[in-house]
């Protein structure tokens, strides 16, 4: 057999030996069906609220999170809100002076109380509301809070100030610790994990209230608020969606989550029912931070 012949034998080998496509990622709905992305846009655009959920170091959320929010914008103009929980309501006068022109970029990272990933990640979000005169709101509760309720439970609460109150949803909040997201983490302490205490559902509920009544306070008949979380407050329309729905249960809130999988092509159905909308990505996808 002469080597041309061998050459083509040893290609035709190592095409079947490797995936003839390697996707960045596949988009299902609830029913497992893989749809366009056109479609989820067209999809999700009626709604009053989308939660987007992330992982938190996932490029593709990431980079997906900019397109929703430009295509929104295209279809929907001035009556897009943005919000997210990697902003605590206290910094939302910050925010709002950034995103105006009042204080300098300089003063508004040195000021806020960024996460470590907001200059690949975040900040093209805050950065393309700054631009087009997007509001974007400071959802999540400031995290000294949140640690009280870990450390004490919600009767800590009631030692904070009228002026700290203004920071977190009304007390006290509606809580059922029987929802699944919340009765998980209480399996997490079983099975050995560190940092995780009876309290620790009751300071993710806090999180979601607080995040539920920011959305709500600043969502107004006509506008659509777009919301990015990590995507276990908002999975399996529990967490964050809970309380929306238990403040105004004819809201049209539609839900997009973010799962890794080894093969996008074949996820599974427990990776395309827990959102309106899943983003899948393969396992081996590179991590931002």
């Amino acid at each position: 057999m002469n080597k041309g012949a061998l050459f083509l034998i040893s290609i035709g080998f190592l095409s079947l030996s490797f995936s003839q496509d390697k996707p960045a990622y596949r988009i299902y709905d609830n029913s497992g069906k893989q749809v366009k992305y056109e479609k989820m846009i067209l999809k999700i655009a009626d709604a009053d609220v989308i939660c987007f959920g992330e992982l938190h170091n996932d490029p593709i959320a990431h980079w997906l999170q900019l397109e929703v929010t430009k295509d929104l914008y295209d279809l929907k103009n001035d009556k897009l809100i943005l919000g997210a929980e990697m902003f605590e309501s206290d910094n939302q006068l910050i925010l709002d002076e950034y995103l105006s022109g009042i204080i300098s970029e300089n003063r508004f990272e040195a000021e806020a109380r960024l996460w470590s990933n907001y200059q690949t990640d975040y900040k093209p979000l805050v950065e393309f509301a700054r631009e087009q005169d997007i509001p974007f709101i400071a959802t999540n509760i400031p995290r000294r809070y949140a640690n009280v309720v870990f450390s004490s439970g919600f009767d800590g609460l009631a030692a904070i100030t009228d002026e700290a109150r203004k920071y977190i949803a009304p007390l006290p909040i509606p809580y059922n610790p029987e929802l699944p997201c919340y009765k998980s983490m209480l399996e997490m302490d079983e099975m050995g994990h560190r940092g995780v205490n009876e309290n620790f559902p009751g300071s993710q509920a806090i999180k979601d209230a607080t995040m539920a009544y920011f959305i709500m306070k600043n969502l107004s008949p006509g506008r659509t608020f777009l919301h990015f979380n990590g995507a276990y407050h908002s999975d399996h329309f529990e967490g964050i969606v809970w309380y929306l729905k238990k403040e105004n249960p004819d809201l049209v809130i539609r839900t997009i989550s973010t799962v890794l999988v080894a093969d996008p092509e074949n996820p599974g159905d427990d990776n395309t029912d827990n959102a309106d909308f899943v983003i899948v990505v393969p396992e081996s996808m590179t991590r931002t931070h």
